[in-house]
């Protein structure tokens, strides 16, 4: 069973909002790419507040995630595109359902 995951806050500067949104949409792609993460999504919260969760089923799976190229792309535009760096926590996964 899927046991931990990643939850990510992000928040655009407003004038940023749509490529904050593009970044988070084209992500996509790298995460199929991930073989250890079992889920991902990104959504929105508000005007200019995202997030990201995902889960994975062992520690290695969140580090490869946390080391990769999802997290390297959001790194390299956070000054830039974002109002504050990216509150990301690491949680533990108390129950799912997944297809």
């Amino acid at each position: 069973m899927t046991q931990i995951g990643l939850l990510a806050r992000i928040e655009a500067k407003p004038e940023h909002t749509a490529q904050v949104q593009e970044l988070l949409e084209n992500a996509l792609e790298l995460a199929r790419q991930e073989t250890r993460t079992v889920s991902w999504y990104s959504f929105r919260l508000g005007p200019t507040s995202f997030g990201v969760f995902d889960t994975f089923d062992d520690e290695a799976g969140r580090q490869a995630h946390l080391n990769g190229r999802i997290a390297a792309a959001l790194m390299e535009v956070a000054a830039t595109l974002l109002a504050s760096p990216p509150d990301i926590q690491k949680v533990d996964v108390l129950a799912a359902k997944l297809p």
